[in-house]
């Protein structure tokens, strides 16, 4: 990676800590593509591992027509993200970890197999081990959510936590599409979705990603957690606001964010 890209990851590392976020990495390399993009994310990945984090999950985005009008893109993209990123149902979250977030209403699952680049849909259906219903809180080192794919992509694809309930839930997958989600933020309207909307079938990124992954020489593994991307469009959260998302049979998922309260 040459010292253009290393210096724009090292920023993007940086403002997790200093909440200062950067300049569009668009504008600072010119002509970066996706695969300068993922190499960015990828230094920043390697970076946490050295640092003595365990990286435990990913995630896949853009996976839904309303997030991809949202940011501007028109297709899907993936980051990772760490044991001290996750969160459980019902926690209080201090919002002064992040810069502008957003959550979204998902669901992730375990997989109990490596999956590669050959990985099909019948694959993946054997492999996921388990359910939980999840929501993910993007947000964005980049300036003002000023974000184009390349942007959001080398900055982990704008993933800052994960929250997912305390048990897995019982599902089938030809239910999976079916599954509701009406997610309130605070006062606000509610936001509505279906599993249908990611990608006609919460399962099918899963594919999307086990090949792409292979590619970059990291398939996924045996027990990694895979949000699989949201149900509708993401809704900003500010402190002193309940995140409320009602799955119907299948539970519910809460979480307060509040200042300075760890």
């Amino acid at each position: 990676m040459n010292d253009e890209k290393h210096r724009v990851a090292a920023d993007l590392l940086r403002a997790y800590d200093t909440k200062v976020p950067i300049e569009p990495p668009r504008n600072t390399i010119a002509g970066l593509d996706l695969e300068g993009a993922y190499a960015i994310q990828q230094w920043q990945e390697k970076a946490l591992k050295d640092a003595g984090r365990s990286i435990i999950g990913r995630k896949i985005g853009l996976t839904s027509v309303a997030m991809q009008q949202q940011l501007g893109v028109d297709s899907p993209d993936f980051g990772f993200f760490s044991d001290q990123q996750l969160y459980r149902d019902g926690d209080h979250i201090d919002v002064s970890r992040f810069i502008a977030p957003k959550v979204e209403p998902e669901l992730a699952f375990i997989i109990n197999r490596d999956l590669g680049a050959d990985t099909t849909f019948d694959d993946v259906v054997e492999a996921v081990d388990e359910v939980y219903l999840a929501v993910e809180i993007i947000d964005s080192r980049v300036r003002d959510w000023d974000i184009r794919l390349v942007d959001t992509v080398a900055d982990n694809a704008s993933c800052a936590a994960v929250i997912l309930s305390s048990q897995p839930i019982d599902v089938a997958v030809d239910q999976l599409p079916e599954v509701e989600a009406v997610m309130t933020v605070g006062d606000g309207e509610p936001h509505v979705g279906t599993g249908a909307a990611v990608m006609g079938h919460p399962l099918t990124p899963l594919v999307w990603l086990a090949g792409v992954l292979a590619e970059q020489g990291t398939p996924l593994k045996a027990g990694e957690i895979i949000l699989t991307g949201s149900f509708c469009g993401a809704a900003a959260v500010r402190a002193g606001e309940n995140v409320y998302v009602d799955y119907g049979t299948y539970g519910t998922l809460t979480a307060t964010f509040s200042k300075g309260h760890k």
